[in-house]
């Protein structure tokens, strides 16, 4: 599924790809998408974030949009969620920062959506008891 908004000349992408029960989220957009951080979580587990340098050796902040879509769809979550980001916008100016937060709120809110009307059917997987090994 892919959702997208667009805001203050800019747009932000995020493209949810269901892998069996979990998502792989990328969030991308502006004028040179990359991937600048990468967050876990699972419906019960915190979430955690590594962050890329960039450039010119600071860290990437993408995380700030990934985290905010993560809690939203956090309570909906049917397995575990990788969220990539990267959203770069040249010589972004203060309006359009303000802006990414109620962007990445508003992708957050689509996919809930998209979450609560899913239908993950798919097998549960199958492992060997405490008194069984591979033959």
């Amino acid at each position: 599924m892919k959702f997208s908004i667009t805001q203050e000349n800019y747009t932000m992408i995020a493209d949810v790809e269901t892998i069996g029960k979990d998502l792989l989220i990328r969030i991308t957009g502006g004028d040179t998408p990359h991937i600048g951080t990468v967050t876990t979580l699972t419906r019960t587990t915190d979430l955690e974030t590594i962050r890329y340098p960039s450039h010119d050796g600071r860290l990437h902040k993408d995380d700030v949009l990934a985290i905010r879509i993560g809690k939203i769809i956090q309570t909906d979550l049917p397995g575990s969620c990788t969220i990539t980001a990267g959203v770069h916008v040249n010589h972004i100016s203060k309006k359009q920062i303000m802006f990414s937060a109620m962007m990445s709120k508003n992708l957050g809110e689509q996919i809930k959506a998209w979450l609560e009307q899913k239908n993950f059917n798919s097998p549960e997987p199958v492992y060997y008891s405490d008194s069984e090994n591979p033959q």
